[in-house]
């Protein structure tokens, strides 16, 4: 094998290194083929360049990818590529009670058995017990079961 091919034996294995680091959290099988990669250019080196030779391509080797592996695990570059961003929202949730039982309001679209309704100035998804309404009938709120704002026509 000549120097060309070791070359591309280390190429590879930091390359398969540096995708470990940045992109692949974790040790996987991508991190242990690039320690693969590595450790058959080193041996290759050995055998095919003599001890001076697999002396430089192990220096080399081991210096590369101390690099690789400091620059990728710095804060500020994992930064780069972590998901930062905050969710700060929130979900209306239907077991508050903010329709309560007795509020009275209308359909705005056809319950067969499950519609949306409107209440004051709120869209909700609505069911009654099993009757179908049209759209526009006056309803009145039964209660919250499951999730579930029941209603029935006013």
């Amino acid at each position: 094998m000549d120097w060309i091919s070791i070359a591309l034996l280390l190429l590879f294995g930091l390359l398969f290194l540096v995708a470990e680091v940045l992109f692949i959290p974790g040790t996987t099988l991508v991190g242990l083929v690039g320690f693969a990669l590595l450790a058959i250019g080193i041996w290759f080196g050995y055998r095919d360049l003599g001890s001076t030779g697999g002396h430089i391509t192990l220096v080399t080797a081991a210096v590369l990818a101390g690099i690789v592996v400091y620059i990728g695990l710095r804060p500020k570059n994992l930064h780069r590529f972590a998901l930062t961003d905050v969710n700060n929202t929130s979900v209306r949730d239907a077991r508050r009670p903010d329709v309560e039982p007795g509020t009275v309001g209308r359909t705005l679209s056809a319950l067969r058995p499950a519609g949306t309704a409107l209440f004051d100035d709120d869209r909700r998804e609505v069911v009654t017990r099993g009757e179908f309404l049209a759209s526009g009938t006056p309803v009145r709120v039964l209660g919250i079961e499951q999730n579930r704002i029941v209603v029935e026509q006013a």
